[in-house]
């Protein structure tokens, strides 16, 4: 089992003036504790889950640029991009340029987005339901033909690029790690299994039944199941000292067996860096070999 750290929470203690040291060290910690990844929300207003909408929130592909800057082993990635807010083409120059100059260790994660609020708040596109996901498919196409060796013309329902021309190419190879997010079963796992290396399912859901749910899609479509990467969100909390690390374990332990490969927990606690030094200490090495 692997762990990767979640940051979707940016109203920290010292404040804004402080904000990118306090998220420096932060991701020096991460990185040296031995988390696989670090991610965060693609969202420009604080989510409901979280807090207010005035609460602090950072651009995702700038702040994953800086902590790229700050890392030199954790894989780096959105829980999830919204697919309708960035065009693909330069969607995929982005994650292409974050994976350069992060000697490869960026992935792509991508959702079909939610939060009309922030979209109409700030002048956003965003079609009903039905067509973001019809965008998203065309996304993943676009960003794949991107990393490929064709630089040719795609023409879609939706989008229309003359010239896919990538250069420099990703270093990840063949291409940097898909991650789709969500539970969805007719749409979202169906792209899954047609496109992504790893999905991303919430842990309120029946996880066993969206496996299932997967694996059909998978049969369907001729893919390896065992090809793709499950990942969860979760909520880390092992106390404020640490007298919740044993039950978290189980917890972690209860998702293993159900047969993820990598939980994506967040922390939501004042003392973020003590509670992310206590996961590196006590939690991490507990679960390696599950």
């Amino acid at each position: 089992m692997k762990l990767g750290l979640h940051v979707p929470n940016f109203t920290w203690p010292d404040g804004p003036s402080k904000l990118g040291s306090d998220l420096a060290s932060l991701a020096k910690t991460v990185d040296e504790a031995g988390f696989d990844r670090l991610s965060v929300m693609d969202h420009f207003f604080q989510i409901s889950m979280i807090g207010p909408p005035e609460h602090e929130m950072l651009e995702a592909y700038t702040t994953l640029g800086f902590l790229a800057a700050m890392t030199t082993r954790v894989k780096l990635l959105t829980l999830v991009t919204g697919v309708v807010y960035r065009q693909p083409g330069l969607l995929a120059k982005a994650v292409t340029t974050l994976d350069v100059l992060s000697s490869g260790r960026a992935m792509l994660g991508i959702g079909a987005a939610w939060n009309a609020e922030e979209a109409s708040g700030l002048g956003l596109f965003f079609p009903p339901t039905a067509e973001r996901f019809e965008r998203l498919e065309e996304a993943l196409q676009i960003c794949l033909q991107m990393w490929s060796d064709s630089d040719a013309a795609f023409e879609g329902r939706h989008y229309r690029l003359e010239r896919t021309l990538n250069s420099p190419q990703a270093l990840s190879k063949p291409h940097p790690p898909i991650l789709i997010g969500g539970s969805g079963e007719k749409k979202t796992l169906l792209l899954v299994a047609k496109y992504a290396q790893a999905c991303n399912l919430f842990v309120s859901a029946d996880l066993s039944q969206k496996l299932d749910v997967l694996r059909a899609h998978c049969d369907a479509v001729g893919r390896d199941y065992n090809e793709i990467e499950k990942t969860v969100g979760f909520r880390f909390n092992v106390g404020e000292q640490g007298e919740r690390v044993e039950e978290t374990i189980d917890e972690i332990g209860r998702l293993a067996d159900q047969g993820f490969d990598v939980v994506h927990g967040s922390v939501l606690s004042e003392n973020l860096s003590r509670q992310v030094e206590i996961l590196g200490e006590q939690v991490l090495p507990a679960v390696a070999g599950l």
